[in-house]
């Protein structure tokens, strides 16, 4: 008689957790290839707006200092070439492209106020938008969504296009130790302490505003009870477990798209 099947052993199973690195040059080209790789992952999505949006991933060396993606350059089009390094200043430090001036108003001084930050991601996303039109914060009215439950704030104001730091500065408060913030007549700005994190938040969040906007459209949403939605945003709201779901979308887009590691 055949023997069953043996179940192979835990430690033998492969299971992907963030790398470390022995040094700043391999972080840092770690960092900048997840960056240019969430910047087109973004553009497949469809949330650039025609110069609009950015990522920014702090410098492992230099920490006052940030790559970005250039001003006036596709999502869809992004390699790691391309990224700037902009010190605290808003000086190119290294590249050849202007960086976005709402960029660097907003994402220097998130990075100041939040050391424990490593990325930042912001666009005009379309359901982001829509929701920050209503000067709504998200309900828990979903698994997903509860990532976000009484971790994430609202920017309760709107001046025009960020371009001084003052506006910056009031953005990284409202903030405050959160995940994520929706900017009122705006859009939504997500952090993490990766970019693999800062930009899953940003896509969950994103997806977050559309099924509350479809559910509100379609009737009386149930809302999970506070209890359950705390319990689930400690289950899923951490930046590893954000990581973690982040690793199928970067596997798809770094094979579909691999010239964006050049």
């Amino acid at each position: 008689m055949p023997q069953p099947p043996r179940p192979v052993p835990t430690d033998q199973l492969e299971f992907a957790l963030p790398p470390r690195h022995e040094n700043a040059e391999d972080e840092r080209r770690h960092r900048k290839e997840r960056l240019a790789a969430a910047l087109r992952l973004f553009g497949r999505f469809g949330f650039e707006e025609g110069v609009a949006g950015h990522i920014t991933a702090r410098d492992p060396e230099f920490t006052d200092c940030f790559w970005v993606n250039p001003f006036g350059m596709s999502f869809k089009h992004i390699r790691v070439s391309d990224l700037i390094l902009v010190d605290h200043e808003g000086r190119v430090v290294e590249g050849r492209h202007h960086v976005n001036q709402a960029a660097f108003a907003i994402h220097s001084q998130v990075h100041r106020a939040r050391p424990d930050v490593v990325a930042a991601a912001h666009s005009h996303s379309t359901y982001g938008r829509a929701l920050s039109a209503l000067g709504e914060l998200l309900e828990p009215i979903t698994q997903d969504v509860c990532a976000f439950y009484q971790d994430h704030a609202l920017f309760d104001d709107y001046t025009g296009v960020v371009v001084d730091e003052e506006e910056g500065r009031r953005i990284a408060t409202a903030l405050g130790p959160h995940k994520a913030v929706i900017l009122r007549n705006h859009g939504l700005l997500t952090v993490g302490d990766s970019v693999d994190a800062a930009a899953w938040w940003f896509i969950t969040m994103e997806r977050s505003c559309q099924v509350q906007l479809v559910a509100k459209a379609a009737g009386k949403p149930v809302p999970i009870d506070a209890a359950s939605a705390a319990h689930t945003r400690d289950q899923l709201g951490n930046d590893l477990a954000a990581w973690i779901n982040y690793q199928p979308l970067y596997q798809q887009i770094s094979r579909s798209e691999p010239d964006l590691l050049t």
